[in-house]
């Protein structure tokens, strides 16, 4: 997993609250089982018209100035519904690293980290200012820095934001839940040399 530890980039509005995982990757798309692919069909219903080909010019992301947008700001309870552990891999396959809202729904919240995106999750009013810059200054970039724990742009604005120490640590390394667990192979190799043999047989029933 990439590490995370400061990103400058395009912030792009998505003023919508309650965006639900359907609506970041529709259903009809889950049927890859590799975790790439899935940037092209990102708020697929909303990216285009009824053919599913020409781009919806009323949709936010789909505007020139957004293009290679890498954080996305949106309004509460983002990620919302089903658990497709697709959502995120379409978001990052997409180009988004960060993502901040006023609330997460928790399993999307929980796969976020998993797959090397930072959801950051700020007060309200907050967001709603940061969206208003986005919108009103189209290219509008922040600066996330992990490891200091803020958002600046170069307008002078410094936020601080909260993230678990662990979760923090593992997002500046680039580990999800097997890099984790592979950091004490010595170990688990060790043990697993000293058990007796008899244990690790599997017993059938007769």
């Amino acid at each position: 997993m990439q590490p995370f530890v400061t990103l400058t980039g395009v912030a792009a509005p998505l003023d919508r609250a309650n965006v639900d995982t359907d609506q970041i990757i529709p259903k009809q798309f889950l049927k890859r089982i590799e975790r790439t692919g899935f940037g092209q069909f990102l708020f697929y219903d909303w990216r285009y018209e009824a053919d599913g080909v020409t781009p919806n010019p009323d949709f936010e992301l789909n505007a020139p100035a957004y293009e290679g947008a890498t954080i996305l700001v949106a309004g509460r309870n983002f990620g919302s519904g089903s658990s497709r552990e697709h959502a995120p891999w379409a978001l990052a396959d997409y180009g988004f690293r960060c993502i901040i809202t006023p609330s997460y729904a928790d399993i999307f919240f929980n796969n976020c980290f998993q797959n090397g995106i930072l959801p950051i999750i700020l007060p309200e009013e907050t967001v709603k200012q940061l969206i208003q810059k986005a919108q009103e200054q189209p290219g509008y970039e922040l600066t996330i820095d992990l490891p200091a724990q803020t958002i600046r742009d170069e307008e002078g604005l410094s936020i601080h934001f909260d993230i678990d120490p662990f979760r923090k640590n593992r997002l500046v390394h680039g580990l999800d839940d097997i890099g984790t667990t592979l950091q004490h192979e010595a170990e688990i190799t060790a043990f697993e040399q000293q058990r007796p043999k008899w244990s690790s047989r599997v017993q059938m029933p007769a």
